[in-house]
């Protein structure tokens, strides 16, 4: 289960805004001793909160405390120590011991400084008595929020996300669940100022809209989240073999037969290549350049895909050969009504100049 489902921040249907749900109520109770381990959550979830909005004649969406959080597995909070955005979540004892032992795996040396592992980051891990252990991120962001602009920015995404999961393959972990909401990016640079955690579009203050840079004028970096289905292998019983497991995609055909023993490497393959199509090859124009690449990462057959070192090597292989004008190109939807080309065209070129002039890379990767 995705640490990241409180970026949802519709209304719960069915429930007076007023009041604070089941969900809400595990952590409000644990709100004291939170704080003594050192992370303090927002005022909706302390004992004796009032809404803001009581005698005003505006929506409790147009405040900061109300915004809820849709499943009790995640929270968000802000470490007393210095001022950081975390997120919290409390592991479930059917996948808890894999996703901990999968996230101090790779937070600990010497992988964890390794510049090619981008899993996310293990903070802290907080016991409670009588409770599943909670463990503490930092706060990321979807990936696609705001949308990748140009081809450049798309390749800087892809190849950390494809080098994080082969770095994965060779500690011998599958992820067996890297699909789109999966994938994070740290903030941390594009919005210097934070954004409201629960609603990502809203500043910190809840004040005005969160201020955010390009990637281009700002690079970031992308991670890997949720390892409740990850599963370290041996290598010494050589390649690594389990049951199939469904995750948030559905759609590898080896989980039609999910009594048979399959390589999950095979399906983290089959993962990304299927993202990367149903989510940019079929919605956006001029991705012909990664078809031949993912038509290979979604064979049928798991076995005719190509290993994460072979999608690594071919992908930079495929970055070496776009040109810069392909690069700094404007990633614009199918079908899109040509007033709206023209208009966003004319900003992408502009703005596009100044990143030139600024000589800002074409491909943006972080220091």
């Amino acid at each position: 289960m995705s640490l990241y489902i409180p970026f949802l921040d519709d209304p719960i249907p069915g429930r007076e805004p007023e009041g604070i749900s089941n969900n809400e109520r595990w952590w409000v109770e644990r709100q004291e001793a939170l704080e003594q381990a050192g992370y303090m959550l927002r005022p909706r979830f302390r004992p004796g909160w009032q809404p803001s909005w009581i005698g005003t004649n505006k929506q409790f969406l147009d405040f900061e405390d109300g915004r809820s959080i849709r499943l009790r597995l995640g929270m968000d909070a802000t470490r007393i120590s210095d001022g950081k955005p975390v997120m919290l979540k409390m592991l479930p004892s059917e996948e808890g011991p894999h996703e901990l032992e999968i996230n101090k795996l790779f937070s600990t040396e010497p992988l964890s400084s390794d510049p090619r592992n981008h899993c996310v980051r293990l903070l802290d891990v907080i016991e409670l008595p009588n409770d599943p252990p909670i463990i503490v991120h930092p706060l990321l962001r979807p990936f696609s929020n705001p949308p990748l602009q140009t081809y450049g920015e798309f390749v800087t995404f892809f190849f950390h996300i494809c080098e994080g999961v082969q770095f994965m393959h060779e500690n011998h972990v599958a992820h067996r669940d890297c699909t789109f909401g999966n994938m994070m990016l740290d903030p941390s640079n594009m919005f210097p100022k934070s954004f409201h955690p629960s609603a990502i579009d809203r500043s910190k203050d809840f004040r005005r809209k969160a201020k955010w840079y390009s990637r281009t004028r700002r690079p970031t970096r992308y991670f890997l989240i949720d390892f409740g289905l990850s599963r370290r292998y041996d290598p010494a019983k050589g390649p690594p073999l389990d049951l199939p497991i469904r995750g948030g995609d559905k759609s590898a055909p080896e989980h039609e037969d999910r009594v048979t023993l399959r390589n999950p490497f095979h399906t983290d393959v089959y993962h990304l290549g299927n993202m990367i199509r149903e989510y940019y090859i079929q919605k956006y124009q001029g991705f012909k350049f990664m078809e031949p690449l993912v038509t290979d990462m979604v064979q049928n057959d798991p076995t005719k895909r190509p290993t994460m070192d072979e999608v690594v090597t071919r992908f930079s292989e495929i970055r070496g050969k776009l040109s810069t004008w392909k690069l700094r190109s404007r990633i614009a939807r199918k079908y899109e009504l040509w007033p709206v080309t023209v208009w966003k065209s004319v900003g992408h070129w502009y703005r596009t100049v100044g990143y030139i002039l600024g000589r800002k890379a074409a491909i943006p990767e972080p220091k």
